[in-house]
């Protein structure tokens, strides 16, 4: 059993591709009270959608990590000694970690950890555009079949129209990864976290991640494919709240 922390923490959690900060909703009720989830959307998506849309890596890691470092300080002026962390699922691993790496240049305050769930590096990942030749009734078949989407929204011809063009945002986003990502080096700890049947990721094209960070790494292998870590999300979090207890450290 972990002990009581001294503070509390914060943990910015950020979503797949084709996704929203609503994946991570239901988070906080899952019995882990030292732990404040917060979900971090892109501009034009989700809690932030009558923002103008931010495009292209580089612009879209300033305009989420000026909302962390808002948030953060804002936090910080109630709490000294307030920790936070990260959290990032597939596409949005990625993201966490440069979001994670700006924001600790900003406010100078590094989070205690960067959990990777189901990623494959920057230098590891296929280049080029998956997505722009792809119809959208197969695109749609291949989302289903991932599991990660839920039935409803596939069948609602609204936001499965939606869906399918923040795919495709998210993967041209994603092509610039190999190219402007792939020097990214952090001195904080990671978790990288993998799933045994992830087709997309799995374990041995995720533990590579310890390369972009000269602090230690935790491996931790799941049972389940892609989406398994954010399909359980208690565990998860337990995984998360024992790498982040300052008394575990």
């Amino acid at each position: 059993m972990r002990p009581e922390s001294s503070s509390p923490a914060l943990l910015y959690c950020f979503p797949h591709a084709g996704a929203t900060s609503m994946v991570y909703r239901g988070w906080q009720s899952l019995g882990e009270p030292h732990m404040s989830v917060r979900g971090v959307d892109a501009p034009g998506r989700g809690t932030r959608r009558r923002e103008r849309r931010a495009v292209g890596f580089h612009a879209l890691v300033r305009a989420m990590a000026e909302h962390v470092v808002a948030d953060l300080l804002a936090e910080r002026e109630r709490t000294a000694d307030l920790r936070w962390a990260t959290f990032g699922h597939s596409f949005g691993a990625t993201m966490s970690l440069a979001v994670a790496a700006a924001v600790a240049r900003q406010v100078g305050v590094p989070p205690v950890r960067a959990v990777l769930s189901g990623a494959v590096p920057p230098r590891l990942q296929r280049p080029g555009a998956l997505l722009a030749s792809v119809p959208d009734e197969e695109l749609l078949a291949r989302t289903a079949a991932d599991g990660g989407t839920p039935p409803a929204v596939l069948a609602d011809p609204t936001m499965s129209r939606i869906l399918l063009r923040m795919l495709r945002e998210d993967d041209a986003v994603r092509t610039e990864f190999a190219q402007e990502a792939a020097g990214l080096r952090v001195d904080f700890p990671l978790t990288l976290i993998a799933a045994r049947e992830d087709v997309h990721a799995p374990p041995e094209t995720v533990w590579p991640w310890s390369a972009h960070s000269s602090a230690p790494t935790r491996r931790v292998e799941i049972e389940g494919g892609h989406f398994a870590a954010v399909q359980h999300p208690k565990e998860t979090l337990t995984t998360i709240a024992d790498d982040t207890d300052p008394g575990e450290r």
